[in-house]
Formats: C-alpha cells, sequence, structure tokens
C-alpha cells in the first residue's frame, strides 16, 4: 500500500481513538481497562509514548545510527505512569502531537530508509513499512482496550488483518512458539504458525481479541482435545 493511503489510515484510527477519549471525563481516566492494572489513563498515555518510541526506531531507520526504541522497560513504565493521571484535554493533546510526529518522521524518510530494518523492543526486525502497520496495531487494539463500547468488532476487517499477520509473522520469528493454525470463519483468513498443531476457528474479531490475550477461547473452536488452548504470547 502506498505510503500516503497507510497514513490515512493511521490517521482515521487516531481520529476513532480520540473521539472516544474526548468522550470521557477526568473521572473515566481512572476507569479499568482490558489489560489491568492499567487505568484508561495509562493506555491513552501508552498510545502516545508509543508512537514517540516508533519516531525513535524511525530515525534510526533514517540515520543507521543505532536508536532504541526505549532506553528501558523501566523508563518506559515510568513515562506511562507520569502521564497517566492527567485530564482529558492533556491526553488528547499529547496523542494528537505525538501522532503528527509519527506522521512527521514518515513522511520525511530519504527512499534508502525504506529498506532498512530496525529491531523493535522485542527483538523482531522492522522496516518503516512495517512500523506502520505496528503503528496501526497499537490504535486499533488500545482502543479496544478502553473499554467504552469500542470492541475488536468495531475495527475495520481490513486492519484487523494486517495487525493478525503482523502478530503471526512476530510469532514465527520466535522460538518456541507452539504449531499452530487460525481461520476466520466469516473473512476465510487463514493462518499457520509452524505444521501440525491444532487449528482454532472463529469470527476475524475473536480471534484477534484472542490473539492479542485479551479475549478468552469461549467464542471459538479448536481441533484439539479439550477448550481452545491459551494464545501465544504475542508480545
Amino acid at each position: 500500500m502506498p505510503t500516503t493511503e497507510m497514513l490515512g489510515r493511521i490517521a482515521t484510527s487516531t481520529d476513532r481513538f480520540v473521539r472516544t477519549v474526548t468522550t470521557l471525563t477526568d473521572a473515566d481516566i481512572r476507569g479499568a481497562t482490558l489489560v489491568p492494572p492499567w487505568t484508561r489513563g495509562h493506555v491513552i498515555t501508552h498510545v502516545a509514548r508509543a508512537a514517540d518510541s516508533l519516531c525513535r526506531l524511525l530515525t534510526w531507520a533514517r540515520t543507521g545510527v543505532e536508536t532504541p526504541q526505549y532506553t528501558g522497560m523501566d523508563a518506559r513504565a515510568a513515562e506511562i505512569e507520569a502521564g497517566a493521571r492527567r485530564p482529558v484535554d492533556a491526553l488528547v493533546a499529547d496523542v494528537l502531537a505525538s501522532a503528527a510526529r509519527f506522521d512527521d518522521a514518515v513522511r520525511s524518510l530519504p527512499d534508502a530508509a525504506w529498506t532498512y530494518e530496525v529491531r523493535m523492543r522485542t527483538g523482531e526486525p522492522r522496516t518503516p513499512a512495517a512500523l506502520m502497520v505496528s503503528r496501526l496495531r497499537e490504535l486499533e487494539v488500545h482502543h479496544a482496550d478502553l473499554a467504552t463500547g469500542y470492541t475488536f468488532a468495531d475495527i475495520p476487517p481490513e486492519a484487523a488483518r494486517w495487525i493478525i499477520d503482523d502478530l503471526v509473522e512476530a510469532q514465527r520469528r520466535r522460538d518456541g512458539t507452539p504449531p499452530l493454525r487460525i481461520e476466520a470463519t466469516d473473512t476465510g483468513l487463514s493462518r499457520e504458525l509452524g505444521s501440525g498443531g491444532p487449528t482454532v476457528r472463529g469470527s476475524q474479531a475473536d480471534l484477534l481479541g484472542w490473539l492479542t490475550g485479551r479475549t478468552g477461547g469461549a467464542t471459538l473452536t479448536t481441533t484439539a482435545p479439550g477448550p481452545v488452548p491459551d494464545a501465544p504470547y504475542w508480545i
């Protein structure tokens, strides 16, 4: 997909996320999410800081000078904690400003940078094009995490497929990922991790919720004996 079109998809996802945040009160910011113990304030702050972390990786791709996504996990956690209790207006402004920085960083990349691979904090190599999918994943999955009515079923199907592909590709690179096949009963999506593992079936939205560890397997079926297994560790 052309860069401008993908950035347009990211901007649309950002707008949806921001519209949801603007409906919240300052008291709502302290509410529970799908990723406890994080509150909504933690999730929203993370979305902003994650954009900045991807900007650092884009700097690495542009300059060739290693620039880690985060200086360390303690520093990452401290950044999120520091911003989690801000009022809604400040959170919205932060998300919008960091989104603009990410957009500018992508648009300013020279041609040579697009084939340069950098490493995410989890060790997976990513080109700038793959970092754009990672940004879309952050926005859509964490929008559902806010637990304000936006669910995995509300994620546009094409975006959900890209996110699933991103997760599956990352898991394929990791040692010890159990073999598994997933099949979406509504979109025809079919992906495989290794060979010889069980098949897990369900709607694409339910598969995405399961793959990200946000939902259990109650709405899914499996060819393996017993209940649907836990999803592979995703990030």
